[in-house]
């Protein structure tokens, strides 16, 4: 029987994550991300799994990486001054390559800021919140189904690629209540990373492997490892040497590369032959949509195209939208003095006119904002 439940964003991504296998999560409790802690209190226990609330945001990301490292798929979830505690662990994880997942829940900022009210201000932080070069995922659901589903999602890419990944929502979507069918998930519900064989002498934790993702030793099995954050070579300990550290760091980022067919996801409504075409994540493309239709009503050809994968950003994808249609200008909203555009002006570059529409007053992005923008510019 089709399993079909009215859910809150936040409870959304609690499930996804146990259906993707998650049997570990820490955290502590931060407006508005709270219910995400909660309905894994709830539910992990019902699977045999853990549920621990931790002093803070720091010790939260270090049990994450640590019951990962010990074998379990682990979550965590925040929202932004969180986010921010927890990037120096979340470096670990990038260097060490420690599959895990963490929900931000987005709000107002910097500092405090608005903990009630919705934002999309951790767009940059997300991909660059932590130092040095780094390989991160990030995922933006639009819907409480996408909640769910790209949960599981990022489960799935974090343990396949051995690589942190970030469900990036708005309190907007984090909060709204939705109808979502729990049946529908990918063919393949739970991934698990790939895991040592064969001689224990012979065995290297950061391998060099044909797909860029070394195999992870499971604990108890007789393989020796070392994991540590600083630059290493294959065997797993520090080096300085130029050559392996080049090679160290540049795998981070061509796994990423080399699997961007699995990675990239985006959705586009309205394109084939738009004239202006509107570039949104999370909320802001939820009213982006009933902009196209209010648009295209009044005989302005609008499209829409939603990066799912925000990051690494599907630049691609959208060049060659751009491309077919004969966009000439490109609006994007976004809930933050302007952080996509930044992005969006980099991959297009003289392709289209590039419009960035930004709000940062604690309220979402309207269809009237991003309409009144398309009408100027179709004129």
């Amino acid at each position: 029987m089709t399993q079909r439940r009215n859910l809150q964003g936040n409870h959304a991504c609690a499930l996804g994550a146990i259906r993707a296998g998650c049997r570990f999560f820490a955290g502590y409790p931060i407006t508005p991300s709270s219910e995400v802690a909660e309905a894994m209190a709830a539910e992990l226990p019902k699977v045999g799994g853990t549920f621990i609330q931790m002093e803070d945001e720091i010790a939260s990301m270090g049990a994450v990486i640590g019951a990962s490292m010990g074998g379990v798929k682990s979550m965590t979830a925040t929202s932004g001054p969180g986010f921010s505690l927890k990037q120096e662990n979340l470096g670990y994880a990038c260097g060490a390559e420690i599959p895990c997942v963490i929900v931000n829940v987005m709000r107002g900022g910097p500092s405090t800021g608005m903990p009630t009210r919705p934002s999309q201000g951790d767009i940059m932080q997300a991909r660059w919140g932590t130092h040095g070069d780094h390989a991160i995922i990030v995922l933006a659901p639009a819907s409480v189904a996408e909640a769910y589903s790209e949960t599981i999602r990022a489960v799935n890419l974090s343990e396949q690629l051995r690589v942190p990944v970030v469900v990036l929502i708005d309190e907007v979507i984090g909060h709204l209540v939705e109808t979502v069918d729990l049946d529908d998930v990918p063919d393949e519900a739970e991934v698990w990373r790939k895991w040592a064989t064969g001689p224990a002498v012979d065995h290297q934790p950061y391998a060099v492997t044909e797909d860029k993702v070394p195999p992870m030793a499971y604990p108890g099995e007789g393989y020796r490892t070392h994991t540590t954050g600083l630059t290493h070579a294959p065997g797993g300990f520090p080096t300085q040497d130029p050559e392996l550290a080049t090679a160290a760091i540049t795998r981070l980022s061509d796994k990423l590369e080399l699997h961007r067919d699995t990675i990239d996801s985006y959705r586009t409504l309205e394109c084939d032959d738009a004239d202006v075409l509107i570039a949104a994540i999370g909320i802001s493309a939820r009213a982006a949509r009933q902009s196209v239709a209010d648009l295209r009503a009044q005989g302005i050809k609008a499209g829409l195209f939603r990066p799912v994968t925000l990051w690494p950003f599907p630049g691609d994808a959208l060049k060659a939208t751009v491309e077919k249609s004969g966009a000439h200008t490109v609006i994007v909203p976004e809930m933050n003095q302007g952080q996509m555009v930044l992005e969006v002006e980099r991959v297009l570059k003289d392709a289209a006119s590039v419009k960035s529409l930004t709000r940062i007053d604690g309220e979402a992005v309207t269809p009237d904002d991003i309409t009144a923008m398309a009408q100027e510019a179709a004129q």
